[in-house]
């Protein structure tokens, strides 16, 4: 099975398996040469696009992926899988090579333990591969990532790689695309430029709740890449700076508390700061027509909130299946919370239900 960004600490790849994601992302000149040779493919003979695209995003550990999950299982979406792994800049061709190769997997859970399982055909967060291939310098930081404008003839090669991602598929029924990217929160107007009528989905969930999960596993991603080179470089190639020894936070200029080093990222505080920070941003900055979803809704309320978000996708509401997989974790007491940052972020977590879908 492919490496993932969550799965590349495992045992079982093999040396050349390595070697090849290496290649294929390590080196940003091979990148933009994979996604030229895609090229070679008529572009102007792409799948015609239905329109309506979808780009689910927020801060990590906020139910992105079961989000992005249900969409993906209506059959209408195209999306990024563990089977366009390593040379996701060349969709169209990589595609027709990896049938040779990748049949059917084994299906295996991700090692964040969050109850979700993968296989070749799951939709994953590769998008930002793009982004740091082309763009990096302007928003990956030493210490931390900062919003940027995309330009125009860049706004324009994103157009065509999803084109070229949707035509990657024979099914005429895979029109849309479908993408989670918590990076975007950095690009949302770009994104809205460029695909002025698709639907940006910003997740948000209780800030105790999703701090102390970033925080945990923050924890567990140091100790594995502290054994493990590969998986580092790994995380670091598919731009995830979420938590782990690659970490990286969101800094935005127009915040005005005092940034960073404030608390130790071994201190809980520092993740619930950064939630702060972030979604405070995003309440005040956000694209019209985006729209907030609270993940307590989504999981006390699935079938509800998911028609809501269908009918705004102009999805029939029939579409709607499987909900089970949204529920809620034990929660967990946090005794750690500065009483001041905590009253910030329930006040802005009540904000944002308010402002939400």
């Amino acid at each position: 099975m492919p490496l993932s960004a969550d799965e590349s600490s495992r045992a079982d790849y093999t040396f050349s398996a390595r070697l090849l994601h290496r290649l294929a992302l390590g080196l940003p000149s091979v990148s933009k040469a994979s996604f030229d040779i895609d090229g070679l493919f008529h572009d102007n003979h792409q799948k015609p696009e239905k329109g309506g695209h979808i780009f689910i995003c927020g801060l990590a550990r906020v139910g992105t992926t079961i989000l992005m999950r249900a969409f993906y299982q209506t059959g209408q979406f195209r999306s990024l899988t563990y089977r366009d792994m390593p040379f996701v800049l060349m969709p169209r061709i990589w595609r027709q090579l990896a049938k040779t190769f990748y049949k059917a997997g084994t299906p295996q859970h991700r090692v964040q333990g969050d109850r979700i399982i993968i296989d070749y055909d799951s939709p994953e967060a590769f998008e930002e591969v793009f982004w740091r291939t082309y763009a990096g310098r302007n928003y990956i930081l030493d210490d931390q990532l900062i919003p940027h404008v995309v330009d125009e003839a860049l706004i324009q090669r994103f157009r065509l790689y999803v084109g070229r991602i949707i035509s990657s598929t024979a099914n005429v029924e895979q029109n849309r695309y479908l993408s989670k990217n918590n990076n975007n929160i950095l690009r949302l107007p770009s994104i809205r430029k460029a695909f002025p009528n698709s639907l940006v989905i910003v997740l948000f969930r209780d800030p105790i709740q999703q701090a102390a999960s970033l925080w945990e596993q923050h924890k567990q991603f140091c100790n594995r890449q502290r054994n493990d080179k590969f998986s580092y470089d790994y995380m670091r190639w598919l731009g995830h700076h979420e938590y782990g020894l690659t970490h990286k936070p969101f800094y935005f200029e127009t915040d005005e508390r005092n940034f960073k080093g404030v608390q130790p990222l071994d201190d809980f505080n520092y993740w619930l700061d950064l939630w702060v920070r972030t979604y405070g941003y995003l309440m005040n900055t956000e694209p019209k027509s985006s729209v907030f979803v609270c993940y307590e809704d989504l999981c006390n309320s699935s079938e509800e909130t998911v028609s809501s978000l269908f009918e705004l996708s102009e999805l029939p509401i029939e579409a709607v299946t499987d909900t089970s997989g949204f529920m809620l974790p034990v929660t967990k007491k946090i005794n750690e919370a500065d009483a001041e940052l905590e009253n910030t972020a329930l006040e802005i977590y009540g904000e944002l239900r308010r402002k939400g879908a």
